[in-house]
């Protein structure tokens, strides 16, 4: 439920024009020790089906045809050797993705398990275990515990999938807080006790945070999971970790193709707030690590729209194009690497409720 969309075929025509016009390879440092093989793309999908939402549905044929393209071009590895190898910093296999799912759909099972299974590839599905076997189209226990024989990971989506920025009117910050990380607590101990294990992965329903929430649960050891996009490296936000979503609009190969290949935005510069307020428009600042880009290099993009930047020797700002409004939306910024076809990226997400603080799927 709940996905980012954009008019992204007009965003990669920019992109490679923009791009290629700005390539200037002395940016880039000459002893990089093999950092590029320190990054990853993690994929995110929710339904594999023609006959579910089309924004977060991939057909089976367009899922396969992702699947045969990665055992081709990339290796698919867990979820979980991609978090222990950035967290201790030593290098990934070449190319490494992961797979992920979100909200535990029974189409999972049925079209793209048999799918997975055939090419031997690890994934991960974020659920919500209140839920469980209460929705005809969701997972049963029992149905969850046979994949997780066969090598499923099962992790947390919150207990019922619900906007957790939404509080009540009387509710202060420490409250909501407080009430917010109880319904964690309650999925994560549902899940050891049907599972066994406790991972302390988080996926926020609908990509949704605020840095008060982000930074309280990586101080209690989780690992939180987002849907803007971007890859992952050793120096990334671990608690809020970005997926390339892979469906609906998304599922396009021919795009799809250059988000695999993607690299981490080399920034140094503390996280933004997503949580704002409708007609906002935020300053973002990235500063750079310019050893590997120069701040002349990066494009952002907002609606497939190129977005004027400020530009210093080591950053780059920009003001959000237009006022918020309610709901989600992000900026996407790329920049070229030195490896031929892959770009570094980095995605800034909001989310805007409305006046009365209701958050819109």
């Amino acid at each position: 439920m709940g996905c980012f969309c954009s008019q992204h075929q007009r965003f990669f025509a920019a992109l490679i024009i923009v791009v290629y016009s700005t390539i200037d390879q002395t940016a880039f440092a000459l002893n990089q020790v093999n950092q590029d093989n320190a990054h990853a793309a993690i994929l995110v999908y929710h339904h594999v089906s023609s006959n579910t939402p089309p924004a977060t549905s991939v057909s089976v044929q367009q899922f396969e045809s992702h699947l045969n393209y990665l055992s081709d071009n990339h290796t698919v590895v867990p979820l979980g050797e991609i978090v222990n190898h950035l967290q201790s910093g030593t290098e990934l296999k070449q190319s490494a993705i992961a797979i992920t799912f979100d909200d535990g759909y029974r189409n999972i099972l049925d079209n793209a398990h048999p799918l997975l299974t055939k090419y031997a590839m690890p994934y991960t599905v974020f659920i919500n275990p209140t839920l469980i076997g209460k929705q005809p189209n969701q997972l049963n226990w029992a149905q969850i515990k046979d994949m997780s024989k066969q090598g499923v990971i099962f992790a947390n989506h919150t207990s019922d999938h619900q906007h957790i920025l939404a509080r009540a009117t009387t509710e202060n910050d420490q409250q909501w807080l407080t009430r917010v990380l109880a319904d964690i607590d309650v999925a994560e101990r549902l899940i050891q006790q049907q599972l066994g294990y406790s991972l302390k992965w988080l996926a926020y329903p609908y990509g949704e945070y605020n840095l008060l929430l982000k930074d309280t649960l990586v101080k209690q050891g989780y690992i939180g999971l987002g849907q803007q996009s971007g890859a992952v490296s050793y120096n990334s936000d671990f608690g809020a970790l970005p997926r390339f979503p892979a469906a609906g609009l998304y599922a396009n190969l021919a795009t799809l193709k250059i988000k695999m290949a993607s690299l981490a935005m080399p920034i140094i510069s503390a996280p933004h707030e997503p949580l704002r307020g409708l007609h906002q428009q935020p300053k973002i600042v990235l500063r750079l690590d310019i050893r590997k880009l120069k701040p002349s290099q990066v494009t952002c993009f907002y609606n497939s729209t190129p977005v004027p930047l400020s530009l210093t020797e080591e950053t780059v700002s920009f003001v959000f194009p237009k006022p918020l409004k309610v709901g989600r939306s992000r900026v996407n910024c790329t920049a070229p690497s030195r490896q031929q076809g892959r770009f570094y990226w980095y995605s800034q997400a909001f989310v805007v409720p409305t006046q009365d603080g209701v958050f819109i799927d």
